[in-house]
């Protein structure tokens, strides 16, 4: 189950996900920089698995994996020689929420959602991946600060929404955004491209730089 050939995560992330890599260039820590691309490694590869696998149950066996890799590595320190593992081993996370994040994607395994159960869906797990991010940028940051964001990001680039149903989204949630603290805020930059995505285009490298800059500089995303 493990690809446990040796890789740099930061590297990998940047290739794999340039949106939340290029928001976790504006954290100036380099430690809490690192955790978030920890974090944000784990969420690819759980949320990889729906889309690799058409047997449910085969799903349910590699998320499994990874529920028991992590209480491993909470029990003992056993990170099986995977890299994501490795780099979660120094993470200052709040550890038995990401050991709970495999579970989170079992949802997943049962095909699309619409409408209530696709919210709550998001909501269960880009939602809580983007509110740890948060949380590890700043200690008074919460979940319900930045669930607008996740579900205009998700919405638009699942084709869900379009780009005046994103628009409102984001503007519901810009006054819990308000008072998001303005440390934290490169956990939810990347929503600035959910626009982009619902106008059924892919923001290259300039627009992603643009998009992501303007809304650290200004703390907002519309």
């Amino acid at each position: 189950m493990s690809d446990a050939k040796p890789r740099n995560l930061d590297a990998a992330l940047a290739l794999e996900d340039p949106d939340r890599w290029m928001s976790s260039r504006f954290v100036s820590d380099p430690m809490a920089r690192a955790d978030l691309v920890a974090l944000y490694s784990l969420d690819n590869a759980l949320a990889a698995i729906p889309r690799k696998v058409s047997d449910p149950l085969i799903g349910e066996m590699r998320l499994a994996w990874w529920h028991e890799a992590i209480e491993g590595l909470l029990r003992d320190g056993s990170t099986r020689g995977h890299p994501v593992l490795e780099a979660l081993k120094s993470c200052h996370l709040p550890m038995d929420t990401v050991a709970g994040l495999p579970d989170r994607r079992i949802a997943d395994l049962s095909g699309d959602l619409e409408d209530e159960a696709l919210l709550a869906r998001i909501d269960e797990t880009d939602g809580v991946v983007m509110g740890l991010a948060a949380l590890r940028l700043d200690p008074a940051a919460r979940v319900e600060q930045v669930a607008d964001a996740a579900r205009a990001l998700i919405l638009a680039r699942g084709g869900h929404a379009d780009r005046a149903a994103v628009s409102h989204i984001l503007k519901r949630g810009r006054g819990a955004l308000a008072s998001l603290p303005l440390p934290a805020f490169p956990a939810v930059a990347h929503a600035a491209l959910a626009r982009s995505y619902a106008g059924k285009g892919r923001p290259g490298p300039v627009r992603r730089r643009l998009s992501i800059t303007a809304a650290v500089l200004t703390g907002r995303l519309v």
